[in-house]
């Protein structure tokens, strides 16, 4: 067994602020290849890039895996095969193997992407159809930030340790999360079945989707056009049911998120504050102060 040393490489300091990624060793690479339950899909390198300013990308040489990039705030664009396509808010695609291409942030609205590299027998029957952007926009059914929760669960188990059984779950987790894309449908239908009472009263509404863009700067414009309200109507409509107006609430689930991710991940205070969509931490930590009473620092050692 390799020291966990030599198992990733996990960029912390560098890079775009709240940056994180892990690239697995060549020889973990290889390991996954021959192995009979990994050789079907397994990742090589995954991460996340918020707010990724001046963030570009161009392989002349075309690599064995292919890409997956979920952006899910900002805009960027993709080259690939000759075609060239924006890669907007709420969108994905995912970049054929063997095919040099290139990618980069939109220089006045960069991006804020997953990104997967993965190969693997099962891989072209999870990305068939996805060399174009594929919508993946928020609603009442939608199950955004539960897709969102399995990458971070694929990305916690490749800090684990080098066992060949967290590449293994890891593995498992990646056939859920692309087949929520792939079969993009299917996974809304259940996520209605989990929901049944969400359609019920417009309050429903607006919350479910501040919590399918909790990684977002939302605004009141957004949330009122969504609904086919004023803002004015859909405020005093919000303040009178929840007490609160939607900013105001929109930022304690923000918070709420927050504390989950200070109690049950490892991720720096800055990271945590990308997260939950607010790209200055210094405001991050003085609205989380000013909601729960103390800082972002102090909760996660009284928790801990």
């Amino acid at each position: 067994m390799l020291p966990n040393k030599y198992f990733i490489m996990q960029k912390q300091k560098e890079g775009f602020s709240g940056e994180r990624t892990v690239i697995l060793p060549q020889i973990m690479v290889e390991r996954s290849r021959k192995d009979p339950l990994l050789s079907s899909l397994y990742i090589t390198d995954i991460g996340y890039y918020p707010n990724a300013y001046n963030h570009y990308r161009e392989r002349k040489a075309p690599i064995s895996e292919y890409v997956l990039l979920y952006c899910i705030s900002g805009k960027g664009y993709v080259r690939h095969s000759g075609e060239e396509y924006p890669l907007n808010q709420n969108q994905y695609i995912v970049l054929p193997s063997e095919v040099s291409h290139t990618y980069w942030s939109d220089n006045k609205n960069p991006w804020t992407i997953y990104w997967i590299h993965f190969n693997g027998s099962h891989a072209p029957y999870y990305v068939e159809g996805a060399q174009k952007p594929q919508d993946v926009k928020p609603g009442l059914t939608s199950r955004i930030s539960d897709r969102n929760t399995i990458f971070e669960e694929i990305f916690t188990t490749l800090t684990l340790g080098n066992e060949m059984e967290n590449l293994r779950y890891a593995s498992s987790l990646l056939h859920y999360y692309l087949g929520s894309m792939r079969f993009l449908q299917q996974f809304r239908a259940v996520g209605k079945t989990l929901r049944p009472d969400v359609e019920k009263d417009y309050t429903s509404i607006v919350i479910r989707y501040m919590e399918e863009n909790i990684e977002t700067r939302l605004s009141l414009d957004e949330v009122a056009s969504y609904l086919g309200y004023s803002v004015s109507h859909l405020s005093a409509m919000f303040k009178k049911a929840m007490g609160v107006s939607p900013i105001n609430y929109f930022n304690q689930l923000k918070v709420r998120q927050a504390c989950i991710l200070l109690r049950e991940s490892n991720m720096k205070i800055s990271q945590i504050s990308h997260k939950v969509g607010i790209s200055d931490s210094y405001y991050f930590s003085r609205l989380f102060t000013k909601i729960m009473g103390i800082s972002p620092k102090e909760y996660r050692r009284v928790e801990h």
